[in-house]
């Protein structure tokens, strides 16, 4: 009884997590304030800016969107993936990667997501070089190099990871006619050999 309540209550305790979703949610308003507000400076500016300006622009207002869909990634995700599956009435809206994305590959997305943002903020460096001191580009560099490490680091040992789970199911699997790999075997050996099997 103590046992099963126990467990009932540290089942029910996931649910503290939905406060960092709306606040994520929260922190999404915020962006889509900051973003129209960017918006409207781009389309005040843009009929007396050079082509740097503008490209520096859109540059910013996609950096943002990539900052938005990051955020609600990690919101659906990590509610479905540590909460609750989301019971929606009409299923034909829902996103095909909803539910479909674990840890592992909600881990890959956000340091791809990173990795973007990051190669975005030095693009927009390169491109107005008269603003930038030679010291920060060099700092945005080698970060934007760490990320795309951390990236590729991260890829690999997930990729190893389930190669050694796929071997160890391998060798664990039954063979077609449902017996296990090394009583198949035995038998084998035994019928090769003649030998009646016990």
């Amino acid at each position: 009884m103590i046992s099963r309540t126990l467990e009932r209550a540290l089942f029910a305790s996931r649910w503290l997590m939905a406060p960092f979703y709306v606040g994520l949610v929260l922190g999404l308003v915020v962006i889509l304030i900051k973003f129209l507000q960017e918006l409207v400076h781009f389309a005040e500016g843009v009929l007396h800016a050079t082509e740097s300006q503008v490209i520096l622009g859109a540059l910013s207002l996609i950096d943002l969107s990539l900052t938005a869909n990051l955020v609600l990634l990690v919101i659906f995700s990590g509610y479905e993936n540590f909460i609750s599956r989301m019971d929606l009435k009409d299923q034909s809206v829902r996103p095909e990667w909803m539910g479909k994305i674990d840890f592992s590959g909600l881990k890959l997305k956000l340091i791809a997501s990173i990795v973007a943002i990051s190669a975005i903020q030095l693009l927009k460096s390169f491109m107005d070089l008269g603003a930038v001191s030679d010291r920060d580009i060099y700092w945005m560099t080698v970060v934007h190099a760490v990320f795309v490490l951390s990236g590729v680091f991260l890829a690999l040992t997930d990729w190893l990871t389930d190669d050694a789970h796929g071997k160890e199911g391998d060798s664990h699997a039954p063979n077609p006619e449902g017996e296990d790999t090394d009583e198949h075997r035995a038998k084998e050996q035994a019928e090769k050999s003649g030998t009646p099997r016990a």
